[in-house]
């Protein structure tokens, strides 16, 4: 075996493994003591190289396979937000960091490690900025990211435990230079597919992932599951995405609401 082949292999049961851990949550759960969450700042984004491990090109939990993203760049997604807190405190991350529920930090699926990311609770609008360092959430298949419990109790979701949120990736190397987050008045998608099938679906969506490398959604109708690429604002990007979509013989039409 090469030594390429048990960096890859080490790598893969890092992520496996760790995976940010969210799937077992029996007994996770807040500290025993207060939090001010007031007190604890916001990640700072700045340019970092890929984390050592946790960054292969794609790996396999619970029988279903996730391909990383090679760049978060235009990352902007909605979903739903879970946290997880004191029974993975100190593990390690899939990343190799050590976990910490009481900083900024989060678990997505397909991110590169690490991102730095808004997240904005659509419910009460607040926002915080977290690192990405870790793998999850997988107790759940709606689920988008997984936060540290500080940064759930920041955007006011502890009580409720899971929350309804934007998920908008930060440019490091542009981060505080002037405004690097959007929000479209009319936010539209590109439909690309309906299934009855949910698996169907799925299959789509990670093809066109690994072929885009831009976030790509499902949404739920009372009979099919729609396979939509956003949501986005720019017209060009739009065009750009649906000029290469026509060489691969997959139609796209724009859609506003998910």
């Amino acid at each position: 075996m090469t030594k390429h082949s048990r960096y890859a292999l080490i790598a893969l049961a890092l992520v496996v493994f760790l995976t940010s851990c969210s799937h077992m949550r029996r007994k996770d759960g807040p500290p025993n003591f207060y939090v001010d969450e007031s007190k604890i700042p916001d990640a700072t984004p700045k340019a970092e190289p890929l984390a050592k491990y946790g960054n292969m090109s794609s790996y396999r939990v619970f029988g279903k396979r996730y391909y990383i993203m090679k760049s978060s760049k235009h990352y902007d997604q909605i979903g739903k937000a879970s946290w997880y807190g004191t029974q993975f405190h100190t593990h390690r991350t899939s990343s190799g960091e050590r976990y910490n529920m009481l900083g900024m930090t989060a678990a997505h699926k397909t991110l590169p490690l690490p991102t730095y990311v808004q997240v904005t609770n659509l419910r009460n609008n607040r926002k915080v900025i977290v690192k990405v360092n870790d793998r999850g959430p997988f107790a759940a298949e709606n689920r988008l990211i997984d936060l540290s419990y500080v940064a759930a109790k920041k955007l006011g979701m502890i009580g409720h435990g899971t929350a309804h949120v934007r998920v908008t990736a930060i440019d490091p190397y542009t981060f505080g230079k002037h405004q690097i987050y959007f929000t479209p008045d009319k936010p539209f998608y590109l439909q690309v597919g309906a299934f009855r099938s949910k698996a169907n679906a799925e299959k789509h969506q990670q093809h066109l992932i690994a072929l885009l490398n831009t976030p790509v959604n499902i949404s739920r109708t009372s009979k099919l599951y729609h396979v939509q690429i956003g949501p986005m604002q720019d017209d060009a990007k739009s065009s750009k995405i649906t000029n290469r979509l026509r060489t691969l013989g997959i139609k796209a039409n724009k859609r506003y609401g998910a």
